[in-house]
């Protein structure tokens, strides 16, 4: 995939009804270039796919086939090419959050189910008033990383700085002197603005993150997946009206990791985990 291939993955997402922008594959792109895939049906661009390496675990995400070429196994080549580019890399841990519609596809590549994320979808009213949102300096930006992956059990590094370079002010972070204990940060989409990823070592620290970067939201639809078993998650998500859209399914196929998922408080969205 090159960024000619651009206005593909954006018309096959939208054609799902996802809510990646733009900026979001360029991203995608820029995070693994060589891992982004596209399937071509006489010289026409009918399907996309992405591989990321992420330190030890490797991330597959955009699975996506044009409605007119599906249930023609376009979608079971695209994950074995994705895998095929990881084992290059020799990556070992293989996740991924599947849709319902997915889901079968790869299991019957050998991934397991380890645990289900809710999206969400709340309304945003009125965005905040309050100008002193200021954007989170970039000297605290390795602290955010690391708790990142103390929560995640995957080096996520270049994604977090990413997100960070591209809307520093659509972060925030809470530190204990020099280490971070929490953070999250929102995006917008083209359905709805996103909240994630977000991660805290406690509930009171989850709670305030989620209400300091829902307050620097605009106006509109949001949505935010949250980890079923991260009960205060959810139950944050309820109290500010949110309801269940959809589900995801977190999957593994390799050895599983240990990720904390009641100290995740969103995810990054199916694309990045």
């Amino acid at each position: 995939m090159t960024s000619d291939d651009l206005p593909l993955g954006l018309r096959l997402s939208a054609q799902a009804g996802w809510n990646q922008t733009e900026t979001d594959w360029r991203r995608f792109l820029w995070l693994e270039p060589e891992g982004c895939f596209v399937v071509e049906s006489a010289a026409e661009p009918v399907a996309t796919t992405a591989a990321f390496v992420f330190g030890a675990v490797g991330w597959i995400a955009m699975l996506l086939v044009d409605e007119a070429f599906r249930h023609r196994g376009i979608a079971t080549q695209l994950v074995q090419q994705a895998l095929q580019y990881l084992d290059g890399r020799g990556v070992q841990t293989v996740r991924l959050d599947a849709t319902p519609l997915g889901r079968p596809v790869y299991e019957r590549l050998g991934f397991l189910p380890e645990y289900r994320l809710l999206r969400m979808q709340g309304e945003v009213s009125l965005p905040s008033d309050d100008r002193r949102y200021a954007p989170l300096p970039a000297e605290r930006v390795p602290g955010v990383c690391e708790l990142d992956a103390a929560i995640t059990g995957t080096s996520r590094k270049k994604l977090i700085q990413r997100l960070h370079a591209e809307r520093p002010e659509a972060v925030t972070a809470a530190f204990d002197g020099r280490t971070a204990v929490g953070y999250a940060f929102w995006r917008p989409g083209r359905r709805a603005g996103q909240i994630g990823p977000a991660a805290a070592v406690s509930a009171a620290t989850g709670v305030a993150m989620l209400d300091r970067v829902l307050a620097r939201c605009p106006a509109g639809p949001l949505f935010i997946d949250v980890p079923a078993d991260n009960r205060a998650a959810v139950q944050w998500a309820e109290t500010h009206g949110f309801v269940v859209q959809r589900e995801f399914t977190r999957m593994v196929r390799g050895p599983r990791i240990a990720d904390f998922p009641q100290r995740i408080w969103a995810s990054s969205g199916p694309e990045k985990g």
